[in-house]
């Protein structure tokens, strides 16, 4: 039996094969229904499968990021995450929270950053166990951590994090409103999130079938139940008592080693919204 490169430590799905019928059934329907309900199922699947694949082909930090002319591919992904260290504040006196943290990548860098010491959470074990051993092999273990945990059900009490950031991760809940609310209820009165995630925009037309089509392959591509729009994680931050401070769609910058079509900043339909915002008072 041919196990899953990521291990089976992701703990809900078994064999690879098993994890590679799981996902492609979940994604063959034509409705996002058996996605959002059975996610903790699908984002397993999605990274017992991929977790090795990213990191040797993509580097230990899962995510995409705006890439500047004349700009390095590793030098992006960095200042994509300093952006959020900055936006946020991040001083050495702060504890911070990764919300669905992969095995860990800009955890690492945002502590070496800022001097912050960083939690991350992801609902897979083997990425746990990955990440671990990557923040020791890199002399961080006492600044930088991860936790297996569903970041629908956070296992730390009330006020503990002075700050959070979300880096491509809340998309993959199914209730958006949900994840926010266990964030507000963890952080500190005051404390500041901010988030990039996969949304649709309004230039998205429901009733295109290539931006159907595209929509679809996003969330085939990165494990997704369904994309929101931009407005809708907006007002949810707001629903759940968070100050709404800003957010933006990425400007395109053409790169001439990339097509256009390749570059999620300048596709149709999709952006990766940085989001921020504050909590308010308990």
């Amino acid at each position: 039996m041919v196990t899953a490169l990521g291990g089976a430590g992701g703990g809900t799905c078994g064999s690879g094969l098993k994890d590679i019928d799981v996902y492609n059934e979940m994604h063959g329907a034509d409705k996002a229904d058996g996605r959002n309900s059975s996610y903790v199922d699908l984002v397993n699947s999605y990274y017992n499968l991929a977790t090795d694949f990213y990191e040797v082909g993509w580097g230990q930090s899962f995510h995409f990021a705006e890439r500047w002319p004349g700009e390095s591919f590793h030098a992006s992904i960095a200042r994509h995450e300093y952006f959020l260290a900055l936006k946020l504040g991040l001083q050495p006196t702060d504890t911070v929270l990764d919300c669905g943290c992969g095995i860990g990548g800009p955890l690492r860098n945002i502590a070496r950053f800022s001097g912050s010491d960083v939690t991350g959470v992801t609902l897979n074990q083997y990425q746990v166990d990955r990440g671990n051993a990557l923040c020791r092999e890199a002399g961080l273990q006492d600044s930088s951590r991860l936790v297996q945990a569903d970041f629908h059900k956070l296992p730390f009490p009330d006020n503990h994090f002075d700050h959070c950031y979300s880096i491509e991760a809340c998309c993959h809940s199914p209730d958006r409103k949900d994840v926010y609310a266990e964030v507000l209820r963890v952080l500190k009165p005051g404390g500041m999130f901010a988030s990039y995630e996969w949304c649709l925009t309004d230039k998205h037309d429901q009733t295109n079938n290539r931006h159907l089509w595209s929509k679809k392959k996003i969330e085939e591509g990165d494990g997704l139940p369904d994309m929101l729009h931009t407005s809708a994680c907006d007002a949810a931050l707001k629903l759940v008592g968070f100050e709404f401070l800003e957010g933006k769609v990425p400007r395109a910058v053409p790169s001439p080693r990339l097509r256009p079509s390749l570059s999620p900043a300048t596709t149709p339909l999709a952006s990766m919204s940085p989001d921020v915002a504050t909590g308010s008072p308990h």
